[in-house]
């Protein structure tokens, strides 16, 4: 009984850091990342389709994405969407390329960076926080059916509680490298 209520917790917990590992690739470092514009939608045809759908990205160095679409008639498609998405870059073309220079973050713009990975980070927390009290309130509802006795459900609520402390460690442990990643000049 104890054993499934933690195994459950740590699936919910690891859901949890894979989430806001995921979020935090989006976030605009000063360093080119493909992510950046996974949120791009270029009309294609009619239908707002996702960049990746329709071009290959590729970094070919830490300042610069370069997007080759598979039709060239969606060049100017695409730089238009990369333009309207407001992610501060500006795309350029050659007729074959779409490459979009990744400017470099001011030191105020860094610091709002850091706020926004800070504010996820403790979103990410509260999720892990709320998975906790889900699984002890799963102990003690067993206790109070008489599934389990008193000492197991206390050492439940330890591992419970010990699982959760390594998640939150691991939350902060990620968000500093991306703060550190984001303040590098």
């Amino acid at each position: 009984m104890i054993n499934d209520v933690v195994k459950e917790l740590e699936g919910s917990l690891h859901k949890g850091i894979e989430s806001l590992k995921k979020e935090l690739t989006k976030v605009r470092t000063g360093r080119a990342n493909t992510a950046i514009l996974d949120g791009v939608k270029v009309d294609y045809y009619g239908t707002p389709t996702p960049l990746n759908q329709v071009a290959s990205m590729t970094v070919p160095d830490a300042r610069l994405i370069t997007i080759k679409p598979w039709e060239k008639s969606l060049i100017p498609e695409i730089e238009k969407s990369i333009r309207a998405a407001q992610l501060g870059l500006n795309p350029n073309s050659d007729g074959e390329v779409v490459r979009v220079p990744m400017p470099p973050l001011t030191e105020e713009r860094r610091k709002d960076l850091v706020k926004v990975v800070r504010k996820m980070g403790e979103e990410a927390k509260v999720a892990l926080r709320g998975a906790r009290r889900d699984s002890n309130e799963m102990l003690k509802e067993a206790l109070k059916d008489k599934a389990i006795s008193e000492d197991d459900e206390k050492a439940g609520l330890k591992r419970v509680q010990d699982a959760t402390d390594k998640h939150v460690a691991l939350v902060d442990e990620i968000l500093a490298k991306k703060e550190a990643e984001i303040m590098e000049i």
